[in-house]
């Protein structure tokens, strides 16, 4: 398995991961009916860089990387992740996490930060927790899961350098 920069040309393999995630409303903030002109804008344009993994031209799972916050929050990297369905299981996420995090070294990030962990998905909580990330904060009823309902958010952080 090989971790690369997306390029514009990766988005149609992309989209065939990212839209059943955003759709299925159980872990990420975007709307289920995201448009995928939006989805496209928030997940490839708009970060510092988005990357994939593939294996045997094959793409296995995605993440973008991007300030927090701009200006003087702009030491803080953010981070989303998604892992196509079919991959699920084989340490894809793992290993763009800890890409993700060598990334945000190379590029002078001091911090990393998830903003809004569903409290609900469990498998991310615990992989974030093995990464290193710590639970700062709950947003009681921050996420409108779409099978339970409200459920908690949290905010989840790891210093890179130190």
């Amino acid at each position: 398995m090989k971790i690369r920069l997306a390029h514009p040309d990766d988005w149609e393999a992309l989209w065939q991961i990212i839209a059943p995630v955003f759709r299925a409303g159980r872990t990420y903030y975007f709307p289920t009916d995201i448009t995928e002109a939006e989805a496209r804008a928030a997940w490839l344009e708009a970060p510092l860089a988005t990357y994939l993994a593939e294996e045997e031209g094959a793409i296995l799972g995605t993440y973008f990387l991007r300030a927090n916050h701009p200006g003087l929050g702009s030491h803080v990297c953010n981070c989303g992740y998604i892992v196509s369905e079919k991959a699920r299981g084989r340490g894809v996420a793992s290993l763009l996490c800890e890409h993700s995090q060598r990334e945000g070294i190379a590029r002078g990030f001091l911090a990393m930060q998830f903003n809004y962990v569903v409290s609900t998905n469990h498998t991310a909580v615990r992989l974030w927790k093995k990464h290193g990330y710590a639970i700062i904060g709950t947003i009681p009823g921050g996420f409108r899961h779409a099978e339970l309902g409200f459920v908690d958010a949290y905010i989840m952080h790891k210093p890179l350098l130190g």
